[in-house]
């Protein structure tokens, strides 16, 4: 075993101790519940654990993390992520957080192949090409490449909107209530971009499910 995975091991064990330190029924109460109010959809990026950035606790956020934090109809994995959250969990939030510094969303502006990822950063690149005319408007290459990571999430929480599994809970009630963010790498704060929805009255009417 290596040192560093041996390392992670012995974390554990500390944790665990230190856990049962300071709440003996720490673990007992984790395992008897899994109710949290919160879907997190975000990036894989190691740099933005859902949990420490948002000061919760294990058991608060049900987590589905991939690259540039993407919701893309065809994924099934997020697909039944998203429908456990909505129609077993019952959560009331739903997030998608992107971050600046994205290395996906610097790859999907670049014209390098990275290989089979570029089949995934094609979806980013789509969100660039549909706000081509604001973006090339902004000279400053960082500047215009933090827009797009903004773009990236209002994107994504569109997609959300549109699925069936979310305007099926809504009709039911005006839950959940789908929100968009960006975290700072550079100085940890979250960024609400207000593009907050529990309805689909702003989806174009081809996306509408009576």
């Amino acid at each position: 075993m290596s040192d560093f995975i041996k390392k992670i091991l012995d974390n554990n064990q500390k944790w665990v101790k230190n856990k049962l330190n300071t709440d003996p029924g720490f673990f007992d109460r984790l395992s008897v519940r899994h109710a949290p109010e919160i879907l997190w959809i975000g990036c894989s990026d190691a740099r933005v654990p859902a949990n420490e950035i948002t000061g919760t606790s294990p058991g608060d956020v049900f987590v589905h993390r991939n690259i540039s934090n993407m919701v893309v109809h065809s994924d099934m994995n997020m697909l039944s992520v998203l429908s456990y959250a909505v129609e077993v969990l019952n959560v009331k939030h739903i997030i998608v957080c992107g971050h600046y510094e994205c290395g996906g969303i610097l790859a999907a502006m670049k014209n390098k192949s990275f290989g089979l990822i570029d089949n995934w950063l094609r979806h980013v690149k789509d969100v660039y090409r549909t706000h081509s005319d604001e973006l090339s408007e902004i000279k400053d290459e960082r500047l215009r490449y933090n827009r797009l990571v903004e773009l990236n999430v209002i994107q994504q929480v569109y997609n959300l909107c549109k699925t069936s599994i979310v305007q099926g809970a809504w009709t039911k009630e005006q839950l959940p209530y789908i929100h968009g963010w960006v975290y700072d790498v550079h100085d940890g704060i979250l960024k609400d971009l207000n593009v907050t929805s529990n309805s689909n009255t702003d989806l174009s009417h081809m996306y509408k499910f009576e």
